[in-house]
């Protein structure tokens, strides 16, 4: 068997290559980055290192990279004899992921299996966008390809902080969580180990999205409010430690009516993911998790996602704003949308701004909670 992976980064090895692995698949990686490419190939393995309660070191073996920028031939080659295509390369990069893919399908044969695609990325319905992108470039030929591949939406969650020092070895935390659509896959699914899968994803997704997501990114905006460089000691300070847990408590309110989820059961849940953002032994900074505000303060994000379907239903977000509104602070001139925000906000008037980043419409009950703290950012940033 063998899987192509999109995207050899800490993620892609650290998690959903080290699970194909485990599945007995072989590890195709696709990259851009020529050096990256250069490691992965001039090693025989790499380890995954658990850090932390239960942890333990993992290796991995039977891999090999592709450079896409200047190999993209032997890539398609790959897909076209591959069982799985997955990707780790960020929701807006998966358009870049398609053109393989129909290449990779033009050449696979009929009589193949189909080949089970699935993009791993913090998004809902991400292999859905990454479908549109296929059938779109596949035009009128779609017809003759669709039934040469399977795509299935995945939730995907493990913490893994970003590296220091060299090589291709990887620190992630013991826990992680892979689920996975079951029905397009038939009786046929792929065989990954650590994964399960299930018969709706939505709420799998979402209660990842909204509690993993949504904390992790207010623990960052608070801990960088605060001047705290790392996510396990802004957890420390008990005012963020608060403020987090009540962003999470707004969140699991509208998972537990939405999704008719048992609220002890999502209480517990919550309880295990401020313990795991607690990790000391993982290098996590605020910086990292908190960098690119402006995708994380968008319609179907973290944070405006949840906010607009809790008001919505009559349900509080007084927390979720605070945290938009420490998320509006943010910055860092090595993070591009940092900059950007900061310089939107400076430019434009907070109705513009409301509307171009959180994609309200001026209506929507929330629409004036988050011109409000705009306005108030606006104000205090020096002239």
């Amino acid at each position: 068997m063998k899987a192509v992976h999109f995207g050899a980064g800490n993620i892609g090895r650290g998690f959903v290559g080290l699970l194909l692995h485990e599945g007995g698949y072989e590890l195709v990686f696709s990259d851009v980055s020529a050096s990256l490419v250069e490691a992965i190939n001039s090693a025989s393995s790499y380890t995954v290192h658990e850090v932390g309660e239960g942890g333990v070191d993992k290796e991995v073996t039977g891999f090999r990279a592709i450079d896409s920028s200047v190999d993209a031939e032997a890539l398609v080659d790959e897909i076209a004899t591959a069982d799985v295509v997955t990707t780790a390369v960020g929701p807006t990069i998966l358009k870049f992921v398609a053109p393989h893919i129909v290449a990779g399908l033009a050449l696979r044969d009929p009589s193949l299996p189909p080949l089970q695609i699935m993009a791993c990325e913090n998004a809902i319905g991400a292999t859905d966008q990454l479908r549109e992108h296929v059938v779109e470039l596949s035009g009128e030929s779609w017809d003759a390809l669709a039934s040469r591949a399977v795509f299935a939406n995945t939730a995907v969650d493990r913490i893994v902080p970003a590296q220091s020092g060299g090589g291709v070895d990887v620190t992630v935390e013991p826990f992680y969580e892979w689920a996975i659509e079951r029905p397009p896959f038939g009786d046929t699914p792929p065989n990954i180990p650590g994964a399960h899968f299930v018969d709706d994803l939505e709420p799998y997704i979402e209660r990842k999205l909204f509690t993993v997501n949504t904390g992790h990114a207010t623990t960052a905006y608070f801990g960088a409010q605060a001047g705290i460089d790392r996510i396990s000691d802004a957890l420390s300070n008990h005012e963020i430690a608060a403020k987090v847990e009540a962003a999470l408590e707004e969140t699991s309110a509208l998972l537990v009516e939405k999704h008719e989820l048992d609220a002890d059961v999502q209480g517990e849940y919550r309880a295990t993911i401020l313990r795991r953002f607690r990790n000391a032994a993982l290098p996590d900074t605020v910086w990292r998790v908190g960098r690119q505000p402006l995708r994380k303060l968008s319609r179907h994000e973290r944070f405006v996602g949840p906010a607009a379907e809790a008001v919505d239903r009559g349900l509080p977000v007084d927390a979720l704003v605070s945290a938009m509104a420490a998320a509006l602070e943010f910055s860092d001139a090595e993070d591009a949308q940092a900059v950007d925000l900061q310089r939107m906000l400076r430019e434009l008037d907070a109705e513009t701004f409301t509307a171009e980043v959180t994609g309200l419409d001026v209506e929507h009950p929330l629409y004036a909670r988050i011109v409000e703290i705009v306005s108030a950012r606006k104000a205090a940033l020096p002239a």
